[in-house]
């Protein structure tokens, strides 16, 4: 669905003094998951988290054979965060301990909510293991906060198709969750979180308007931009001041870039493996709930 803003709303002139100053600049790091490589911009040494925002890990673009099987992280446990998978290319069966199963294709998003306990597993879709083809994805974690954190579990799931977008210069922004004018993305965020994929052209240009008091954060999978006049690389995050509101970004060869707006929760973070919770304590209890079934079962 194609949807376009006014001409007004999208080319306002940008007020300099009212551009987003940029705080850190991150380099991705290449880590190891078992035998497959990837790309962690968040956290890194220097970064904990950009909160809600705790761990992004990019599965760089890679060509699949036909027959070969692909990803394949078989059933495992989450509790009191959301992760998020963006598909850029590539198909991805999702199944949970809810009785949920969807295959999530180009362009498609799969938003789980783990709360107080799910398990799931993603693999690539049999139709894209026998064809084959260019597989890149991302998976975010959104932390919840305490009162959030042991709700009941859900899960989202939607393909480009269903995403609604509007376009700048030579630009596609892509409403995955949040509201840009009378667009509203199709998963419905617990905590307000917008996020946005966009995809560029060379000469690309897209201005955003964003209000204070949120933690900002852009990551750039491909090509290369000007953000705000500073020069942005492939694979590097980008996190901005809270204070101001316009963020510009100029595109000097195709680019794609996931956007993500939070508000920051101002509480203990405790992580143990798949569990984000606020005390040691509590891991070690969803540890527990886990190892007696209490989250459900998924069977591979």
């Amino acid at each position: 669905m194609n949807l376009l803003l006014s001409k007004r709303q999208l080319f306002k002139e940008v007020n300099l003094e009212a551009m987003k100053k940029i705080k850190q600049i991150i380099n991705s790091r290449d880590i190891m998951m078992g035998d497959v490589q990837l790309g962690q911009p968040l956290p890194v040494p220097e970064l904990r988290q950009v909160s809600p925002f705790i761990l992004i890990h990019h599965g760089d673009p890679k060509e699949q054979r036909p027959g070969e099987k692909g990803i394949k992280v078989g059933a495992h446990p989450h509790r009191g965060f959301e992760p998020v998978s963006f598909i850029f290319h590539g198909e991805v069966e999702h199944r949970d301990s809810m009785g949920n199963v969807n295959v999530v294709r180009d362009g498609g998003v799969q938003w789980l909510t783990a709360g107080k306990g799910v398990m799931h597993s993603e693999a690539a879709s049999k139709a894209f293991q026998k064809k084959g083809g260019k597989f890149e994805m991302i998976q975010l974690w959104i932390n919840l906060p305490k009162e959030l954190k042991m709700i009941e579990p859900n899960y989202q799931g939607f393909n480009r198709e269903d995403i609604p977008f509007y376009e700048q210069i030579n630009s596609r922004v892509n409403v995955i969750s949040g509201k840009i004018g009378d667009i509203k993305g199709p998963f419905e965020s617990i905590t307000g979180v917008m996020a946005l994929t966009i995809e560029m052209q060379a000469k690309g240009e897209v201005n955003l308007d964003i209000p204070e008091g949120k933690n900002v954060i852009l990551y750039q999978l491909s090509g290369a931009t000007h953000v705000n006049d500073k020069k942005v690389d492939a694979k590097q995050l980008v996190v901005f001041e809270q204070s101001e509101t316009k963020i510009k970004i100029s595109s000097t060869q195709p680019t794609t870039i996931l956007f993500l707006v939070g508000d920051p929760i101002d509480e203990p973070l405790a992580t143990y493996g798949p569990f984000v919770m606020n005390t040691s304590e509590e891991t070690m209890q969803a540890v527990m709930d886990f190892q007696t079934g209490k989250m459900g079962e998924l069977v591979d």
